[in-house]
C-alpha cells in the first residue's frame, strides 16, 4: 500500500514537472521568436530579474507587508465566516438573513469593490477590505455546507445519549466540519492573495508586492513585473501546500472516540 502511494506521488510529481518544463519551453520559444523583451522577456531574463528582486534590500519589507495584509484579512474571514457558517447551518434563518450580503459580494466585480473601497478608505486598508468582501462568501458557504453534511445518525445518537449542546459541538459538530473549514480556509486564502495584490496594484500604497508590480509596469520593466508575479504564485502555492498537508493529516481525535464509549 505504501509503495503504491509512493508510486502515485512520484508519477504526480513527474507529471507536474513535465508540464512546468513544457510551459517554460513554450514561453522561451515565443519570447525568442518575438524578440521584444519589453513585451515578453525570456525565462532567463525573468529569472535574472527574480534573483535581483529577491536580493534587493526592500524585498522582505514589500513581501512582508503584503503577507500581513493577507493574513489580517484571512483572520477576520476565518473567525467571522466560521461562526456565521456554523450558525447558518444550525439555524437556517441566519442564512436567509445573510443572503443579500452573500449575493452582493459574489456578484460585484472585484475591480468595482477595490475602486469603491479606494474612495472610502486609505490605500493601506483597501486590500484588506476588498479581500474580506470577496473571500467571505467562499469560507461561509463551505462551513455552512459542512454543517449540513454532519451525519444525521450521529446527531440522533447524541440525542439518545443526552449529549449536552457543548458536547455535541465539541465531539460531533467540530470534528465533522473540520475538513470543510480547512478546505474553505485554503480556497479563501488563495483568493485573498489575488485580491490583495490586485488592490495594491490599483491603489499603489507605499509598500506591497502589488505596488512594486505597478511601479515596474509604469517603467516598462516587464521582466520585473513577471518576477513579482512569480513571487505571488509562490506565495499562493505555499499556502495551498500548507493547507493540503493539514487536511491530509486531519484525524479524529481520541477524545471524539472516547466520548461515545463513555456514554
Amino acid at each position: 500500500m505504501k509503495l503504491s502511494t509512493q508510486n502515485k506521488r512520484t508519477k504526480a510529481a513527474a507529471a507536474v514537472s513535465l508540464s512546468l518544463l513544457l510551459l517554460i519551453l513554450i514561453w522561451h520559444v515565443m519570447s525568442i521568436r518575438m524578440n521584444i523583451p519589453i513585451i515578453l522577456p525570456t525565462p532567463a531574463e525573468t529569472g535574472a530579474a527574480l534573483v535581483s528582486t529577491i536580493m534587493s534590500q526592500d524585498f522582505l519589507i514589500h513581501v512582508g507587508t503584503t503577507v500581513l495584509r493577507g493574513l489580517e484579512s484571512f483572520l477576520l474571514i476565518f473567525l467571522i465566516s466560521t461562526v456565521l457558517g456554523l450558525l447558518s447551518g444550525m439555524f437556517p434563518i441566519v442564512g436567509f438573513f445573510l443572503t443579500p450580503v452573500l449575493v452582493i459580494s459574489k456578484a460585484t466585480p472585484v475591480m468595482a469593490i477595490i475602486l469603491l473601497a479606494f474612495i472610502w478608505f486609505t490605500s493601506n486598508t483597501v486590500p484588506i477590505f476588498s479581500a474580506f468582501l470577496m473571500a467571505f462568501p467562499v469560507m461561509f458557504t463551505t462551513v455552512e455546507n459542512g454543517v449540513h453534511q454532519v451525519s444525521k445518525e450521529l446527531v440522533e445518537m447524541s440525542k439518545v445519549y443526552r449529549f449536552s449542546r457543548y458536547s455535541r459541538l465539541r465531539y460531533l459538530l467540530v470534528p465533522s466540519i473540520t475538513p470543510y473549514i480547512i478546505t474553505g480556509a485554503k480556497s479563501s486564502l488563495s483568493l485573498i492573495w489575488k485580491v490583495v495584490i490586485a488592490a495594491e496594484v490599483l491603489t499603489s500604497p507605499s509598500l506591497g508586492l502589488g505596488a512594486r508590480m505597478h511601479s515596474a509596469q509604469i517603467n516598462l520593466e516587464t521582466a520585473q513585473v513577471m518576477s513579482w508575479t512569480v513571487i505571488a504564485i509562490i506565495l499562493t502555492a505555499i499556502s495551498d501546500i500548507l493547507f493540503s498537508l493539514i487536511l491530509r493529516f486531519i484525524t479524529i481525535s481520541p477524545s471524539h472516540k472516547e466520548v461515545w464509549n463513555d456514554h
